[in-house]
């Protein structure tokens, strides 16, 4: 093995058109940490949010005045080929996923807690592997936040689910749709019109564009549950759509360029004095939850959708794409390694 491998870089908070491939020492384990040769890393809109280093608020965790992490790419499937010390459950030659909080994806190799990773199953390409850990996993959480499916295996009271995904045609929508529709649920879901017959083919019932048909012509306390991915909503217009006890779950990070999420998360904590009804959620690493995603990968009830697939001397283009936003699924960089 080489000493030194390539990585997309920047080292200060900017556009993705600051990013460089450069050549940097090969990463060595620590304790509990595997090396990965990565195969395939999928990429998601906090790495745009990490790039620009937006909301301001985040930047005294990733780094106040330039990236902790200038290597971007938090999700990431590959080969483990080196351990460090007092590794438990993986072992060297094995295929595996997982997500990364900081990122480093976007590299031909990358140290992992091997706490964080999952065995992918036979027949799983890491190019498919690689959307779970993050938007796969966000939209699991979100679903069980909301209360969907836990119920009587999926029926609230005996009556079928009805579920608005606002904000379908992402990477966490598209699998919030899927889910939701595994779990039992009657699905409703906004999209731009274009993006309609495959959201539909996903399993959505109904879709429309909220932008075009604003959700004041849908009748109070229509939904049991909304998963608001696209933000923007007026909060008091959500809660109204909600039946009593019921929940929306504010996925998204949108908001100021400071605060950013902050004063939205505080309004909604006052419009849900004494009901809870509208909950903001904050998606963490579980490896329990990725495991069951990729059985149903594997399974063939859960389809990643991709809208792109670049080759790793594509990455700087990849995130360029990403950053212009209207991503339908998700975009993966493969071919990762050396």
């Amino acid at each position: 093995m080489s000493r030194s491998m390539k990585a997309w870089r920047r080292e200060t908070y900017g556009p993705a058109g600051g990013v460089t491939l450069e050549r940097i020492p090969i990463p060595v384990p620590g304790r509990g940490e595997v090396l990965l040769r990565v195969h395939a890393t999928a990429l998601n809109a906090g790495d745009v949010r990490l790039l620009l280093g937006d909301p301001l608020l985040v930047r005294p965790v990733f780094g106040l005045t330039r990236p902790k992490h200038p290597v971007r790419g938090m999700e990431v499937a590959g080969t483990v080929v080196a351990v460090g010390p007092d590794v438990v459950g993986a072992e060297i030659g094995e295929d595996v996923v997982g997500e990364l909080v900081g990122g480093g994806g976007l590299a031909e190799y990358v140290c992992v807690p091997a706490s964080r990773l999952v065995p992918i199953p036979t027949g799983v390409a890491p190019e498919v592997a690689a959307c779970l850990p993050v938007a796969g996993g966000t939209a699991w959480q979100a679903l069980d936040l909301a209360g969907v499916g836990i119920a009587r295996g999926g029926h609230v009271g005996g009556a079928t689910p009805r579920v608005l995904i606002v904000g379908a045609s992402g990477g966490v929508g598209t699998f919030a749709v899927q889910l939701a529709a595994l779990r039992g649920a009657e699905v409703w879901a906004t999209c731009r019109d274009r993006n309609a017959p495959l959201i539909e083919k996903l399993g959505a019932v109904r879709t429309f564009d909220h932008r075009e048909s604003p959700l004041s012509g849908i009748p109070d306390g229509r939904f049991d549950a909304i998963i608001d991915i696209a933000g923007g909503m007026p909060l008091r217009e959500l809660k109204r759509l909600v039946v009593s006890g019921g929940t929306v779950v504010l996925v998204t990070g949108d908001g100021g360029h400071v605060l950013g999420p902050i004063p939205r998360m505080l309004r909604a904590a006052f419009l849900s004095i004494g009901s809870r009804s509208i909950r903001p959620l904050a998606a963490t690493p579980r490896p329990e939850v990725l495991a069951k995603l990729l059985e149903l990968v594997a399974d063939g009830r859960l389809v990643p959708v991709v809208e792109h697939r670049h080759p790793f001397a594509e990455a700087s283009v990849a995130l360029a794409r990403l950053e212009a936003g209207h991503t339908v699924g998700k975009l993966v960089v493969t071919g990762t390694a050396v």
